[in-house]
């Protein structure tokens, strides 16, 4: 999720279907929607250190742990997966529109085609080749594939959040606070995904069996002192920021990005309980804004001039479908392709796993995931634009 700049036209049926403005909420109403923004956007990450911490004094490591991961494997239902699955009901609706129209300008065409047709048909004959030529080496470069750009992914989001969330409470930021901010944001990314050291380690993933390419021995030490750098440019930035205009109120804007930074991404495992809900936490931060994006337009169009359904049907829907892609994609489909093709004895290739279609699929809808996602929260797009408002 990147920056979200401008508003269009009220009422604006043809082009963007962004919505007019809300009628203002009483004090009290405004309050405690600002309370729910802070914790769902990052501010209940610190509470569950805390909870972490009572659950360890309190019960054996082994038994937190197995409560802590059955807690957050259910969740992924509710919230990692529909996470996903959103994202294809939010980047292909239109589609049409979108990839010979002119609802997007040139670049941001040219964006969607990019991820859109051409990002899913590269992945689909990477995984086809891997899955028909029994190649677990090429599933795990796949994986490694995702889990260099789910960092990427994370902090990204997290740098959008400050922003759309800075607009929305009337800060704006140059361009070099913007360039100072989004440089911590990939250093935290670099230096996450540069440690620890990897002199390539033989790892299980999926019941995959697959080495990792090792990194240079010094990587994690430079990426460390330009994280470490990016961190005081960051305190400098914001401390100047604060003498130039006064107090401004950067409270959960700034958790946004930092738990996406520094909770999620850089120290991740941490704490050996949290770790198990960093996926939900930025599955939630995730859906929070596709809240804010269509809830206003689902409200928009209940009204004149389109009289269509309540707002709450169009919601409930959109979170109907997003439950059921989800349940397709991550465990109707990839069991179903697993029971049917997966040979009979096994494969011949026994690093390939039980469940390799499983494994092919989850890494494709990831790494799709985050194509799309830096395609849907631009500013060229105008549907999601007026957010900063």
């Amino acid at each position: 999720m990147s920056g979200r700049h401008g508003v269009p036209s009220p009422r604006a049926p043809d082009v963007s279907g962004a919505p007019s403005h809300p009628a203002p909420r009483r004090p009290e109403t405004r309050r405690r929607s600002r309370i729910g923004e802070f914790l769902v956007v990052g501010g209940a990450t610190p509470l569950l250190f805390v909870i972490s911490w009572l659950m360890r004094e309190t019960l054996e490591l082994s038994d937190a742990e197995y409560a802590t991961g059955f807690t957050f494997y259910y969740a992924a239902h509710l919230l990692n997966d529909p996470h996903f699955s959103v994202t294809y009901l939010l980047f292909y609706e239109d589609a049409r529109g979108r990839l010979l129209g002119d609802r997007f300008g040139r670049t941001q065409k040219v964006r969607y085609w990019l991820a859109g047709v051409v990002a899913p048909l590269g992945l689909g004959i990477w995984a086809i080749s891997a899955l028909a030529t029994e190649s677990a080496v090429s599933l795990g470069l796949m994986f490694q594939l995702m889990f260099l750009l789910v960092g990427w992914h994370y902090v990204k989001q997290g740098f959008g959040v400050m922003m759309v969330l800075s607009a929305r409470r009337g800060i704006r930021f140059t361009p070099r606070e913007r360039f100072v901010i989004l440089a911590h944001a990939y250093a935290g990314w670099f230096y996450a995904w540069a440690s620890p050291i990897d002199t390539g380690r033989r790892i299980v993933e999926k019941q995959v069996v697959y080495t990792t390419v090792a990194h240079p021995p010094y990587l994690e030490q430079v990426t460390l002192v330009l994280f470490g750098i990016s961190t005081v440019a960051l305190i400098v930035v914001l401390a100047m920021k604060r003498r130039r205009e006064g107090p401004v109120a950067l409270l959960t804007p700034l958790t946004g990005l930092l738990c996406s930074v520094w909770a999620w991404s850089v120290f991740s495992g941490i704490d050996p309980l949290v770790r198990y809900a960093v996926p939900a936490l930025h599955s939630l931060q995730y859906l929070y804004f596709v809240r804010l994006l269509k809830e206003p337009q689902a409200r928009e169009r209940e009204g004149p001039p389109f009289f269509e359904t309540s707002a709450r049907n169009r919601l409930g829907l959109l979170v109907v479908s997003a439950l059921v892609l989800g349940a397709i994609l991550f465990d109707l489909a990839p069991m179903a392709l697993d029971e049917t093709l997966t040979p009979s004895g096994g494969y011949a290739n026994p690093d390939m796993g039980s469940t390799p279609y499983f494994a092919a699929l989850f890494t494709f809808v990831n790494i799709h995931h985050y194509c799309m996602d830096a395609v849907i929260w631009r500013k060229e797009n105008k549907q999601t634009r007026y957010l900063s408002m």
